[in-house]
């Protein structure tokens, strides 16, 4: 009894967790202010959309292809408690 209790009460948790509709402002709230600069109030999409520097692509590595061998970096040193 218990079982099926808790089976039944976790499916309309999660059925709850899959309701899809428009976004809206709590009753008395208003929406955000418009980003400065904007003439128009982003759009969920937008919103959502990262900006092109929150990921940027890694141009540090200077070897290019796997085969190529590292060189000795003097600057990477273990850590103080394991130089002694």
């Amino acid at each position: 009894m218990n079982r099926a209790l808790l089976i039944t009460a976790a499916l309309l948790a999660l059925a709850g967790c899959g309701r899809k509709g428009t976004l809206k402002p709590a009753p008395g709230q208003s929406a955000p202010p418009t980003a400065y600069g904007m003439s128009a109030p982003a759009t969920t999409d937008q919103a959502l959309k990262p900006p092109p520097d929150a990921g940027p692509e890694r141009i540090d590595d200077v070897i290019k292809r796997p085969e190529q061998e590292r060189h000795d970096d003097p600057f990477d040193l273990p850590p103080p408690s394991a130089r002694r």
